[in-house]
């Protein structure tokens, strides 16, 4: 058994691929009409056949409900892993992404936290 494929509940699916390929860096993977919505998925440029993340789009309700749930209480909706956290954060910055948190040391892991644009918090951290 495999992990191939991960999701991340997004808001509005085009607004989530421009950020996570022209902000984050990822690479479009797949991009397929599915009614309204699709099964758009992006992955690491460094690794472009490990792990798909897939951008779900938000079409039931308690999926909204539980998406805004972990945002107000300052919930990661997942985490993705950086060499050099400080490094990071400086270039994201200058993007203008907004920052919850900045880079902190608990215990042998450094994190920050910071708003996808798209309804989630996302944990950067380097170990």
């Amino acid at each position: 058994m495999k992990i191939k494929l991960a999701s991340i509940l997004v808001n509005n699916q085009d607004k989530a691929l421009r950020f996570y390929t022209e902000i984050l860096g990822f690479a479009k993977k797949s991009d397929i009409a599915m009614g309204e919505a699709r099964w758009l998925t992006v992955v690491s440029k460094e690794d472009p056949d490990a792990i798909e993340l897939l951008l779900e789009p938000l079409g039931f309700e308690p999926a909204r409900t539980y998406q805004q749930a972990l945002f107000e209480a300052d919930i990661p909706a997942t985490a993705f892993a950086v060499d050099d956290i400080e490094a990071e954060y400086e270039r994201m910055k200058k993007l203008g992404v907004r920052f919850k948190s900045e880079p902190t040391l608990s215990g042998p892991v450094a994190m920050a936290v910071f708003d996808d644009t798209c309804g989630n918090l996302i944990e950067l951290y380097q170990v």
